[in-house]
Formats: structure tokens, sequence, C-alpha cells
């Protein structure tokens, strides 16, 4: 399968008071055509910061200490940065986790789609609110026209994530990145916005890198898997295997600690904290000889 999204030793650092603290320590991920692959880890293990180094989105205090992001076979991090710009929103796009902060709230729901539109497609204003409006049907909102004259805060919170869903795929993009973005919505509408971002990925035929810390939402949507801890890769490949048969401790750990709906009587068994500290005290080893060879 051909990589659409390609990111090799990947080494990212944030700076902070004088100091660096390495956030990414050479991860590797691939995305094929028309993939979704889950990227999985515990809060602070860098899922959304690799997403966002994909996306030229890092804090201005972010280091980049080596590795390249293949998109379509061409590097990211060597392109010029306005032709990079040009690729987010029409072929690199993003479906963010807080639907109410990432709406404005003082612009109507379709100038808000329309604006992408415009900018990436150069349509008129009137093409660009007829296209919102295929759009937001497209992603089952109910009276498209109206909604389109709404405010953010005047819709629910699912209704928000399909907006956003509807601007990521609105420019029929190669890669999509959706980090975490079913976090703040209740179960019944999770499952909703999952059915529809993969009716969506199977009809544009787009790459999903889905971000998540949420093994059940992996097993649902993701075909292959990547597992990440303290900025390092611990374990990959098709996620029915992964789960079945996972290899590396630390995964075997998640799995225990999710709740399983078809033993619900069974204790939860939270990550060992011995495991999270040897983790943690081979990162640091890897950091220390890192900087050795650069010396």
């Amino acid at each position: 399968m051909t990589a659409v999204l390609a990111v090799h030793d990947l080494h990212v650092a944030i700076g902070e008071r004088g100091r660096a603290a390495n956030v990414l320590r050479g991860a590797s991920l691939e995305v094929g055509a028309g993939e979704v692959r889950g990227l999985v880890g515990e809060s602070g293990a860098g899922k959304s910061m690799l997403g966002r180094a994909v996306l030229g989105l890092l804090p201005a205090n972010a280091v980049i200490g080596g590795g390249t992001i293949l998109f379509e076979g061409r590097d990211l991090l060597a392109m010029p940065e306005p032709e990079r710009r040009g690729l987010l929103g029409r072929r690199i796009a993003l479906i963010p986790q807080d639907p109410i902060t990432s709406l404005n709230p003082v612009k109507r729901v379709g100038a808000q789609i329309a604006v992408t539109l415009r900018h990436h497609l150069a349509l008129s204003k009137r093409a660009a609110l007829e296209r919102a409006t295929e759009l937001l049907a497209e992603v089952a909102i109910r009276e498209p026209r109206r909604v389109l004259e709404l405010y953010p805060h005047e819709i629910s919170g699912g209704m928000r994530q399909r907006v956003l869903i509807a601007m990521a795929f609105a420019c029929d993009p190669g890669l999509v990145i959706a980090d975490e973005p079913t976090t703040a919505l209740d179960v019944t509408v999770q499952r909703q916005v999952l059915q529809l971002v993969e009716r969506l990925r199977q009809r544009h035929g787009a790459a999903v890198l889905f971000i998540t810390h949420d093994l059940g939402v992996v097993a649902k949507i993701c075909r292959t898997m990547t597992v990440l801890h303290a900025g390092r890769v611990l374990e990959e490949g098709e996620t029915a295997d992964v789960l079945a048969r996972p290899r590396h401790p630390y995964t075997r750990a998640l799995l225990a600690a999710t709740p399983r709906a078809d033993r619900p009587a069974e204790a939860l068994r939270p990550v060992p904290p011995a495991l999270i500290e040897s983790l943690w005290s081979e990162a640091h080893r890897l950091d220390r000889l890192d900087v050795a060879g650069r010396a």
C-alpha cells in the first residue's frame, strides 16, 4: 500500500526557561492511501504533538531535532513555508478535539465553512454557500440552510463536531488528522461521529490518522494502530492482531485497564507504576545517549 504519510525518526523538543524537554523521540509511522491508522497512548504520550508536527502547527518554542515527514512523497519539513501552508485545509485537514473552541463564536456557521471553500477552491460567495449547504447535508445535519445562519453556540456539541468534520472533508483532502474528535461527546453521539468519519473517508478516499487514548474507538474504526509512550513508538501493526496478541507490556497494560462490555464485573487493573517508571527511565537514557552522540 502506497504511504500517503510517512513519518520517520522524528525528534521534537519543547524549550522552556532555558531547558528543552523531548516530546517525540524518534517516532515513526506510516498511513497508507485510504487507511485509518490509530495513534494511541495516554495523555502526554506525544500523540497530538506528532499530529501538530505533520500539520506544521507546533508551538513557537518547539524545535525539530531530526527526522522526515513525507506527504505524498514530499518532505514537508524541507518544503517552503508558503507552499506548506497552502496544503493545510486543502490536501491535509484537521478535525480538532474541542468543537466549541475551534469555531469562531462571532461568525455564522455558513461563513466559516465558506471561507475555507473560497480560499482553497476559488469559489464565489454564492457558490461557496451552496457547497456549504451540501456539506452540512452530507454530515447528516437537518435543515442545513437554517443551520448555515446560526452561530456555533446555537447548535449542539454533536452538531458543532459535524460542522468541523464537514470542513475537514470540504476540499477532498488526501489526509485527515482527527485529534481526539470524540472526547467531548457522549457515547451515543460518539458512535454517530465515528460512523460519519468512516463514511466520508470511503466517499472521499482520504487517509485518516486517528489520534485517541481510547482503545475501544481504535477497535471500531482503525485497520492499523501505533502505540506511543513518552514520544516513542512501542508497538504497531494490524489492529486486530495488536489487540488479540499484544507484544509490549505497555500495550497489554492498556488493554487490562480498558473496560470490557463482555466482562462488566471484571475489576480494572491500572497500568503498573513500576512499568511507567521503567519506560520513562528508558526514555531518559535514550535522551542522554542522543545528547552524547551529538556532542
